[in-house]
């Protein structure tokens, strides 16, 4: 079943609007007495993109790279480059590419324009393209001598030691499970993470070095005491995988589970079908991963009372997997997930929601449960909702529900999807009252140094939220084990472009910066009149020149589109990545928000032949074009022009 897509219509960026009748004079800006207003200032900022990017991807500067731009250096292939330049912050884009959400997509400027830029598409290639390279990670030239424990193996432990390893520190990596992975492995289902992609990008992180202790677990085979005591520093990567009840009567029945339960049932190979009614309750993407989950397993007929799906569910509880001479009598399960939120307003990903409408999924927003309906056993035989109107009012969920609206929906299988909780056994001291640790914006433990901590067990969010935690504890680890007080963290804490890199790599003389460099024509460590805003400035789109970009469809991923007989059992990934030439197409749409990305507009329309290109010998990418003060008339043309809005009139306020 094919889900219809509304196809953007290109829009028109008029300089005056219908109406305007007032004519300006330019040379009232532009003269004053006699000397010019103000003149051009080249500032890099940060584009919304990597704004939005919790694990703060240099997404601009790897799309410039897969678009022909920013080149390589020598003897190195683009596709290498830029995903040497992405893993710089993210060790998993073909994990990520696949399953993130992208709200680097939903910040994109491009938006403005006709649609987002298909930055995940690009990542998934990205790291699709390394996968079968075989690429590697280089590993330290010098090592530190210092040795860090990393407590949890999922994204914020895993991020949190490849970024150490890199610096050169000894790490070792403690996890309770047999496999790595956290949540990526025991939380989200294989057809959306296939673990072969998941391993090589784990294994590729312990090739640096990493020691990995497997099934020993903080507060029960050590503790925090005796770690801190054999390691000069810690990182807590504890997780969140215990799921939360729902907070309604009867929900203690056997039959009625946590989300959380339920994905790792399944990902560890106990749970083969499910009920032949199944309610999940939610409106994230972990209950859109529980729904199509329980649609493809399906469920069987005429159950012994031992083959029940909450016995595979129960951990511990002792039953095997289920008998897979079963799996051909399975048959396609209704399954039904309710969200507080009306579905335009579910937080879970709009084209995993168009996925699971398609396959047949009932999605019914706006219900919020208020009790479990139980039978003489106790089992669970239907939800209660009612209709309610819910809406975030400071910070705060406000859900009014509708009187004489109930209702109730027959189940067998009943899964509660509504959020996450760290179990803190063994380290209830460390429990700030709210199921969480605090931590100061460094992810140190107040009064404990040395003690890190990040991902889910401060607050749970998304992966690439974990993973980004991961990399700003990992610089004030080293830090720390440096003796250094940690640095504080900018305004915009994300990778940026590095002109210095670029200098280096083509061999030019480089001074040290000082920002922000104002005014300099002399200074050989930067563009002329350069000033770098990237860790303070977002940059807007309204500070761009739409009209310099005419309409591109983005280059969409295919996706298997299953209704829902075809989803049963249909365990195979359903999104097929961007080939080479449309991953170059589509980075060919990104904007540069924030950085010169060399379309000569400036040079081209400067009446004064003022703006000219950075002979070839000098130039590199962010460092293209220069100004002659003694020319420039302050016309501000240059600035109109500029598709990016890296052409500030700064000089002379």
């Amino acid at each position: 079943m094919s889900t219809a897509i509304n196809t953007p219509q290109p829009l028109s960026f008029r300089r005056y609007k219908d109406g305007d009748a007032e004519v300006t004079r330019w040379q009232d800006e532009i003269f004053d007495a006699d000397h010019t207003h103000k003149c051009p200032t080249y500032v890099q900022s940060t584009p919304p993109c990597q704004g939005s990017c919790p694990s703060g991807e240099d997404i601009r500067g790897y799309l410039n790279i897969v678009r022909g731009i920013e080149k390589p250096p020598a003897g190195m292939p683009w596709q290498e480059y830029a995903w040497r330049r992405l893993t710089e912050a993210n060790p998993f884009p073909s994990v990520m590419g696949r399953v993130c959400p992208a709200p680097c997509e939903s910040g994109c400027n491009r938006n403005e324009v006709e649609d987002f830029v298909g930055i995940n598409s690009v990542e998934h290639f990205l790291g699709e393209w390394a996968n079968q390279k075989q690429l590697a990670y280089p590993k330290p030239e010098q090592l530190s001598g210092k040795t860090v424990a990393v407590v949890g193996g999922g994204p914020a432990g895993l991020s949190a030691a490849y970024q150490l390893a890199r610096k050169g520190h000894a790490v070792t990596l403690f996890d309770e499970r047999a496999e790595l992975g956290g949540m990526m492995r025991y939380g989200i289902p294989g057809f959306r993470t296939p673990r072969e992609v998941l391993d090589t990008e784990i294994q590729r992180i312990v090739d640096l070095g990493v020691t990995v202790r497997r099934g020993a677990r903080i507060g029960r085979d050590f503790t925090l005491e005796q770690i801190e005591a054999d390691f000069d520093a810690v990182f807590l990567g504890l997780g969140a995988q215990s799921g939360r009840a729902l907070p309604v009567e009867g929900a203690d029945a056997p039959n009625v589970v946590t989300a959380t339960a339920f994905l790792k049932a399944f990902n560890d190979g106990r749970l083969q079908y499910t009920g032949r009614r199944v309610v999940v309750v939610g409106g994230g993407d972990t209950s859109i991963d529980v729904a199509t989950v329980a649609r493809r397993l399906g469920h069987i007929d005429h159950l012994h009372e031992s083959d029940r799906p909450e016995n595979a569910i129960a951990a511990g509880s002792g039953f095997a997997a289920h008998d897979a001479a079963l799996l051909s009598r399975r048959q396609g399960a209704e399954v039904t997930l309710t969200s507080i939120f009306a579905i335009e307003k579910m937080q879970a990903s709009k084209h995993e929601v168009e996925h699971a409408l398609g396959e047949g999924i009932a999605i019914r927003g706006g219900l919020a449960p208020v009790a479990v309906l139980r039978d003489a056993n106790g089992r669970a035989t239907a939800l209660r909702v009612i209709r309610c109107e819910a809406r975030i009012v400071g910070g705060k969920l406000d859900v009014k529900q509708i009187a004489g609206t109930e209702e109730d929906i027959e189940a067998d299988l009943i899964v509660s999807a509504i959020g996450q909780a760290v179990d803190f056994s063994g380290l209830e001291q460390l429990d700030n009252g709210k199921g969480a640790l605090s931590a100061d914006k460094n992810y140190q433990l107040p009064n404990r140094p040395g003690v890190f901590c990040g991902g889910d067990v401060i607050r749970p969010h998304l992966l690439t939220t974990a993973i980004g935690h991961g990399a700003i504890a990992a610089d004030g680890i080293d830090c720390h084990l440096r003796g250094e007080a940690p640095d504080r963290r900018p305004k915009v804490d994300v990778h940026s472009f590095d002109i210095m890199r670029k200098m280096v790599e083509k061999g030019l003389p480089i001074g040290s910066i000082t920002e922000p460099l104002l005014g300099t024509d002399v200074h050989t460590g930067a563009i002329h009149n350069y000033e770098n805003r990237s860790d303070r400035y977002v940059i807007s789109h309204k500070e761009l020149f739409l009209g310099h970009f005419p309409y591109s469809a983005r280059n969409r991923r295919n996706v298997v589109q299953l209704n829902a007989q075809e989803a049963l059992n249909n365990f195979e990934e359903r999104l097929i990545p961007l080939l080479e030439a449309q991953a170059q197409a589509e980075a060919k749409r990104c904007m540069s928000c924030g950085q010169c990305f060399e379309c000569d507009n400036c040079v081209v329309y400067c009446p004064q032949t003022a703006v000219f290109k950075v002979k070839k010998s000098q130039s590199t990418m962010g460092r293209y074009v220069d100004t002659d003060y003694a020319k420039c008339i302050g016309c501000h043309i240059c600035k109109d022009v500029c598709p990016t809005g890296y052409i500030q009139m700064g000089l002379g306020e």
